[in-house]
């Protein structure tokens, strides 16, 4: 397989990657535009036989942190939910809506770096090597991210949310 076919059949990982990360759909397509002209214009530094998959997802992560450190300020995100509902393939009940919004906020107050290990992991079904090579940092660091986050989500799920204040002696 060519490196533009795999490329092309890596888009909607990548698409849906983007989509969860930033939670709106337009500014997604914006960087999921961005990914795709920079992928394409650094073809050549693409080894063969390598994760195209990964390769992608790590031009977005990084293309991501950048336009989150040169924003003044970030829209408010759309909500997961509709879209969530939409891949069950089945309108959901009151109950089924509610724990999705309520997954959706609590996946909102994860911070930047938890949330891209959980959407990584989760959603993208990516390793914990692939994930930690996609983000730049040690695997370790992915596993110690991955558990805090699936804390701080099932606390929160669970109305278990405590305050973030530490002591100080």
């Amino acid at each position: 397989m060519d490196k533009r076919a795999a490329l092309t059949d890596a888009l909607a990982d990548v698409m849906r990657y983007a989509r969860a990360l930033t939670r709106n759909a337009d500014t997604a397509e914006d960087l999921l535009h961005d990914c795709v002209a920079r992928a394409l214009g650094r073809l050549d530094q693409f080894e063969a036989g390598t994760n195209m998959r990964a390769w992608l997802f790590t031009i977005l992560h990084n293309i991501h942190r950048q336009n989150l450190r040169d924003a003044s300020r970030r829209p408010a995100p759309a909500s997961l939910t509709d879209e969530l509902a939409a891949r069950i393939g089945r309108p959901g009940d009151r109950d089924d809506r509610l724990a999705l919004r309520d997954f959706d906020r609590a996946l909102a107050e994860l911070a930047e770096e938890q949330r891209a290990v959980i959407l990584l992991i989760g959603l993208e079904d990516l390793s914990y090597s692939e994930t930690a090579e996609v983000l730049d940092i040690p695997v370790g660091t992915v596993m110690s991210r991955l558990s805090r986050a699936r804390g701080k989500l099932r606390a929160s799920m669970d109305g278990n949310v405590k305050p973030s204040l530490r002591s100080v002696k």
